[in-house]
């Protein structure tokens, strides 16, 4: 079965098929072709062998009878044998005739055909058996009937008879070479067959071989031609089949190595669907998109990977019904992220779904941080105005009596000016240093009489407020690049916010570590401390402490935004350590460049 199903067996089968539906057709009509032939050549040597007899009895009429008959009986042979019937008295039989089966008067003469011989003087030729007693016994007989005319008062006759059994041995040794003819031819055809398709198909199982290779992906495989023939031009376009293949796979590769570098370099996020909603192609960003929405929805990604958010799959479903372009926002775990699905053509069929996935959290972050920029500004500047207000109609409208309470009145008109001074001044350095557009004057500063300076000039308001401020450093003769100004601006706003949120016999210490690295400069105090909850907002504008742990005049909540620009400037970090109850600690430190 295995060889019939390939090209060889297939090809060896059918000719072998062929031939012997030729050598059967042939075979049987040679068979028939000799069979008559030697049927028809046995009468006819027999017609002439009883013709033959009778003329030489007929010209040895005037001699003795034993004459003519040891003649005719030298003309017979072995097989055949002879009646010669002078008349009716006279009958002569051949020496090898049978006793027991011979073809006696009686049966010539009871016998239509063969009487007629003798009487009628005409030929009679007939199949049959010798006598009526011995037909249906199947031995027949071909006999041959001459008449013989020895004079014009007898009628004779010559009967020549022979056994078909003769004809038929010579059938079969005929058919035996016409078999055995056959069989050679088989034989042959066989080989042949084999060779030819051997022949044939050896440069097909080549290209069998090579095409097997190349669908494993080796597409420099080629085919050798070996003809010049229809297989030689098969090879010839198989070479050329897998040139173009190679050079069609390295296109697409490449155009997917592209598209795969685009997907990976975007900001948003991409997912392709399949018409179904089957996940097809995703990025990065969108992958992430996928884990965050995973995690809020408590599976893991094995587990959920098939999932889609139903936000999204009711746009994709939405944009597959309408053809439209659908836009949606989906918000989770603090994140905010606008998603926009568009139908994907095939032809003029829809094939899919292509959704892009952007996080807005920044720019919702932004605009709630203008929104409410502008509150509290608006909030800052409120409290001023209508104290300025207040107190400007009094005095116009001489609601104070004595000049000191006028004095009074303008002294807080005065300072509600400067609080409104001071407030705008911050916010012109605060969107400077957001800006980028603040120019930074670094000079070479002795780092310990720098800040010995600053600590100097709050000595007294710590006095007042009865809090012990110190200073310490590890070196002394310290020198450091840093915009003086601008760095007084950062350790005023901190020591500042120590000294109002420490109560009475506290500390506030600054302590300033100087190496090759850069300079760490640390304002600790041992106040109320900032909530656990405020620690990630004390550097965005207009934070401010609990007025519950706020002594004396209260800030804008601008000066940690401030501190925080001025020490990104510098190409530094700060950062805050704080435990409700136990103090604060700030620590900013700038990099040597």
């Amino acid at each position: 079965m295995i060889l019939l199903r390939s090209v060889v067996g297939k090809l060896w089968f059918t000719i072998l098929l062929l031939v012997s539906f030729v050598l059967f057709i042939l075979t049987v009509m040679l068979l028939e072709f000799f069979e008559n032939y030697s049927i028809m050549e046995t009468r006819t040597k027999m017609n002439d062998t009883a013709e033959k007899i009778a003329n030489v009895l007929v010209k040895h009429r005037n001699d003795d009878i034993s004459v003519g008959l040891e003649i005719s009986w030298e003309i017979l042979d072995k097989n055949t044998k002879a009646v010669i019937i002078k008349n009716q008295d006279e009958v002569y039989y051949s020496p090898n005739t049978d006793p027991g089966n011979k073809l006696s008067l009686s049966d010539i003469v009871n016998d239509p055909d063969f009487s007629k011989v003798i009487k009628e003087g005409k030929s009679a030729r007939k199949v049959s058996a010798l006598s009526a007693a011995d037909k249906g016994d199947g031995a027949d007989y071909s006999i041959i009937g001459v008449p013989l005319r020895i004079s014009d008062k007898e009628n004779g006759a010559v009967f020549i008879y022979q056994s078909l059994d003769v004809v038929k041995e010579a059938t079969r040794s005929t058919t035996k070479f016409i078999l055995l003819v056959a069989g050679v031819a088989i034989v042959l055809t066989t080989i042949f067959a084999f060779f030819l398709s051997t022949r044939i198909t050896a440069p097909l199982r080549k290209m069998r071989e090579a095409a097997f290779e190349v669908a494993r992906g080796k597409f420099d495989t080629k085919v050798p031609i070996l003809t010049n023939d229809e297989i030689g031009e098969l090879a010839t376009a198989f070479n050329q089949m897998g040139r173009q293949l190679k050079f069609n796979m390295n296109a697409l590769n490449q155009e997917k190595e592209q598209l795969a570098s685009i997907l990976r370099s975007m900001a948003d996020g991409v997912i392709t669907f399949n018409r179904d909603g089957t996940i097809l192609i995703t990025n990065p960003p969108a992958e992430r998109f996928l884990q965050n929405w995973y995690y809020d929805k408590g599976a893991s990604a094995a587990a959920g990977s098939e999932e889609i958010p139903s936000k999204v799959m009711e746009l994709f479903q939405q944009a597959v019904d309408t053809e439209e372009e659908q836009i949606g926002e989906l918000s989770m775990m603090g994140r905010h992220w606008v998603i926009l699905v568009t139908p994907l053509y095939s032809s003029k069929f829809i094939r899919g779904a292509v959704a892009v996935v952007r996080d807005m959290t920044e720019e919702r972050k932004l605009d709630k941080l203008r929104k409410d920029f502008i509150a509290n500004v608006s909030h800052e500047l409120r409290t001023p105005i209508s104290m300025l207000q207040g107190y400007s109609e009094a005095i116009v409208d001489d609601i104070a009596g004595t000049d000191e309470e006028k004095k009074e009145m303008a002294k807080v008109i005065y300072d509600e000016s400067l609080r409104m001074g001071r407030l705008v001044n911050e916010l012109l350095d605060l969107s400077r240093l957001e800006a980028g557009n603040i120019q930074l004057n670094v000079e070479e500063i002795d780092v310990s009489s720098y800040i010995g300076k600053i600590i100097r000039k709050f000595q007294g308001l710590a006095k007042e407020n009865e809090i012990h401020l110190s200073f310490g450093t590890n070196n002394p003769d310290y020198y450091f690049p840093i915009d003086a100004d601008r760095i007084e601006q950062v350790l005023t706003n901190l020591i500042d916010n120590a000294i109002r949120h420490t109560p009475k016999d506290g500390i506030v210490d600054v302590v300033v570590h100087g190496d090759d690295r850069g300079l760490q400069v640390q304002v600790a105090d041992s106040g109320s401390g900032i909530p656990e909850e405020d620690l990630p907002f004390v550097f965005e504008r207009f934070y401010k402490a609990d007025k519950a742990r706020t002594r004396g005049r209260a800030g804008t909540g601008l000066g940690l935004a401030i501190v925080k620009n001025i020490i990104e400037a510098h190409k530094g970090h700060i950062s805050v350590q704080s435990k409700l109850g136990h103090g604060t600690t700030f620590t900013f430190f700038i990099p040597r460049k």
